[in-house]
């Protein structure tokens, strides 16, 4: 449950830019700033060290962007929240955040108009993204309609099996899959098996190839 106060962090190279969402989220009482920082490497030290409850990134730092930050948060299974920000209204940039568990997607432009009620939603478990890239998300809902027209096994597939599709789509082997589930690789061929079958895949890199291809709408 997230505290009275949500704990928010905030990384970005550009002091001034810095500084304006500083000042937004200072003047907003709902809110506590728990830090800042300028580097990707210095916020995710922050952020293993601190556990704040929304991390709001740029997606361009040095270091390490906000997007691998978001990717090894999502692999660690950690419960910070994260907010994106970014210059760039791009679909596949978009779709890259959401496969990493990012819960916000704010376009800098509107920053500083939309960060307040990014933080409010996310904190709460909602997601928020920029109006304006409303159409990549419709666009991905679609996909995901007609995959799953395509392939009515996915609904079979067990939440462990979903979570297996997953990490495979993330090109892990079942070495890396078993470790981060604590199952045996074994166990992970055998559900590797039970997708397949389900899916009706067939062929030794078939399950790679969906995987890869339908990243986004799993």
């Amino acid at each position: 449950m997230m505290n009275p106060r949500p704990r928010v962090f905030i990384v970005d190279d550009h002091p001034l830019f810095r500084a304006g969402l500083r000042q937004v989220i200072l003047d907003v009482d709902r809110f506590e700033l728990l830090g800042e920082a300028g580097d990707g490497l210095e916020a995710m030290r922050f952020i293993h060290k601190h556990t704040p409850d929304v991390a709001v990134l740029d997606l361009k730092l040095p270091g390490m962007s906000g997007l691998e930050i978001a990717r090894h948060l999502q692999t660690e299974r950690s419960p910070v929240r994260v907010i994106i920000l970014t210059m760039h209204n791009e679909e596949e940039l978009c779709n890259r955040a959401l496969d990493h568990g990012v819960m916000g997607f704010i376009l800098k432009e509107n920053a500083v108009e939309e960060i307040v009620k990014a933080i409010a939603a996310v904190s709460e478990g909602a997601p928020y993204f920029s109006p304006s890239v409303s159409g990549h998300l419709i666009r991905r809902r679609h996909r995901a309609d007609s995959l799953a027209k395509e392939k009515p096994g996915l609904k079979d597939l067990t939440k462990a099996e979903l979570r297996i599709l997953k990490l495979i789509a993330m090109k892990k082997t079942s070495r890396q899959i078993g470790a981060e589930l604590f199952i045996s690789p074994r166990t992970v061929e055998a559900h590797r098996a039970n997708i397949c079958a389900k899916l009706e895949l067939r062929g030794s890199h078939s399950l790679l190839y969906f995987a890869l291809s339908h990243k986004s709408e799993l």
